[in-house]
């Protein structure tokens, strides 16, 4: 089984970007423990993260038939990108939305996930364990439904 992690805008910043919201780890830090979780479920996995909408988009596009399930944390993209939803869509790669910080409490306009419309399951405000979650859930789900 393999996954595809995507993290979009401004997550290579974590640890120096607002940390009273995502905390004072490092994305390095973010990778290891994803790489961990993933081989602890037998899952080999591709970390991938990028600051602009199309590259995001081409990833995605390029996981068709390579990979079981999709991790993605849009970060910002996740309120305003229709071409992120509709390359997911397009591709049927089985996939969890996850955020780092509690997104349903926070402002107004983050209230709105593009994602969810297709994403298997959100999941938010665990912090970096969220991706943990999301990968176990994940595996779960592709086991159970045979994908």
């Amino acid at each position: 089984m393999k996954f595809l992690i995507i993290n979009g805008p401004n997550l290579n910043m974590l640890g120096l970007r607002e940390p009273g919201i995502y905390g004072d780890r490092n994305y390095a830090t973010l990778c290891a423990l994803c790489e961990e979780w993933c081989a602890a479920e037998g899952i080999e996995c591709e970390l991938f993260q990028s600051n602009h909408e199309g590259v995001i988009v081409d990833k995605i596009q390029e996981a068709y038939d390579k990979v079981d399930g999709i991790v993605i944390n849009p970060a910002a993209y996740t309120h305003t990108s229709v071409a992120i939803l509709d390359a997911l869509k397009a591709v049927a790669i089985p996939t969890v939305e996850v955020h780092i910080s509690k997104v349903s409490e926070r402002e107004a306009f983050r209230q709105v996930s593009f994602v969810s419309y297709y994403a298997a399951r959100t999941i938010q405000g665990m912090g970096f364990e969220g991706y943990g979650e999301a990968i176990r859930w994940l595996k779960g789900y592709i086991t159970d439904s045979g994908n």
